[in-house]
């Protein structure tokens, strides 16, 4: 899919505050649900003895191998945008409440992996779908709504697993309905995005010139990002389940993530244009960094809801920052250095589930070494930045 498609204007096209919602309720179930449900219900899986940390590790890493996979069938095969949103929204629905309804490892690793790469087509769709749209209406910073759904959907979940905790729902319930919810959406959603496809045009195809070194750095230190933020991203609320008993108390876990990463996102949009794409980026993960290595030091409630704001306030930030710094290095094609960090994000976020795996299922050990990757990150972007003389 190309990140470059341009629409043309059309009275039919919806306007700016219609493209905003549904962008954001797209991206609220694709990441809230379709990608990261599994981490506020793992704990409730936990308590059931269906999965253990190890066991959760894996069915993570599948959903992300899922996301990589059809992320790269986004870029091969080149779906039309709003088909892209509307059948990964209908496919993650059913295999949300197909968890809710089978039983087996083996059968819910092949669920989570396609659920993975139904939130692939989502992402991608929305983003190629939605910004030339705000940029049309002149309301570019409109974006940070937009990717916001994220970080909504993600305290959405947050607080229904809160609550089916609460009043022991059980974990078999709780996927059924996040499945229900997202179906609702889904039907919601695929009338407005019904044959709006054809409003896309495509630009001219031309030779691209080779990435320049700085290009394949960023890239490589987008990937370190996607490895940096995953542990916590993935295993907080079941960190925070072994520390506290309460359940209304670890459960807040998940929704500070998901309303920290909602705020930040627009308060970003704001930010970004004035300001280096570059240097937020580096400031994100210096954030990001300290709230991975903070568990680490002390494990209570007050230290996980810091770490939550920490990881939950920068992860979408820095792919906003990353996003445009891809627009700025990638020249006159930037969809293809878009599409390598997609690919590095998501080897980077493979790579943490079974780092917690190969430590035996502590969590210790792979956060130090994931904010290590972070600093290490950093110091590579600021040396980049310096020898190509752009800061």
């Amino acid at each position: 899919m190309s990140s470059a498609s341009v629409p043309t204007a059309s009275p039919s096209m919806p306007r700016a505050g219609s493209i905003a919602w549904i962008g954001l309720a797209g991206l609220a179930v694709a990441m809230g649900i379709g990608r990261f449900a599994f981490t506020p219900v793992l704990p409730l899986m936990q308590q059931e003895g269906s999965v253990g940390l190890v066991e959760g590790g894996w069915l993570a890493t599948a959903n992300y191998v899922g996301y990589l996979a059809g992320a790269l069938i986004c870029i091969w095969w080149h779906p039309r945008p709003a088909t892209a949103v509307r059948w990964g929204l209908l496919s993650i629905a059913m295999l949300t409440l197909a968890m809710g309804l089978t039983r087996g490892f083996p059968l819910w690793l092949i669920l989570r992996f396609l659920a993975g790469a139904g939130s692939a087509f989502v992402l991608v769709g929305v983003s190629a779908w939605a910004m030339p749209r705000l940029a049309l209406a002149h309301k570019e910073t409109w974006s940070g709504y937009v990717f916001s759904g994220v970080g909504v959907g993600i305290c959405f979940a947050g607080v229904l697993c809160l609550v089916a905790g609460v009043i022991a729902l059980g974990a078999n319930l709780t996927w059924i309905g996040l499945g229900v919810v997202a179906a609702l959406f889904t039907l919601v959603l695929w009338l407005p995005l019904t044959g709006d496809d054809g409003h896309e045009v495509l630009p001219p195809k031309s030779r691209p010139a080779p990435l320049s070194g700085e290009a394949w750095l960023a890239a490589l230190c987008y990937g370190a990002f996607g490895y940096g933020y995953i542990i916590p991203a993935t295993f907080l609320p079941a960190m925070a389940r072994d520390v506290i008993t309460d359940p209304v108390m670890f459960g807040m876990v998940w929704p500070v993530f998901g309303a920290a990463g909602a705020i930040s996102t627009i308060c970003a949009a704001k930010f970004l244009p004035h300001h280096s794409a570059r240097r937020l980026w580096i400031f994100g993960q210096w954030v990001l960094a300290a709230g991975v290595v903070a568990p680490v030091f002390v494990v209570n409630l007050y230290a996980l809801l810091f770490s939550a704001l920490c990881v939950g306030s920068t992860f979408m930030v820095i792919t906003m920052a990353g996003i445009r710094e891809a627009r700025r290095l990638g020249g006159a094609h930037p969809g293809r250095l878009i599409a390598l960090y997609t690919a590095a994000f998501a080897v980077g976020q493979i790579l943490g589930p079974p780092t917690v795996s190969l430590f035996g299922g502590g969590l210790v050990v792979p956060s130090v070494i994931a904010a290590l990757v972070l600093v290490v990150s950093n110091l590579v972007l600021g040396w980049s930045a310096q020898a190509s003389g752009k800061e």
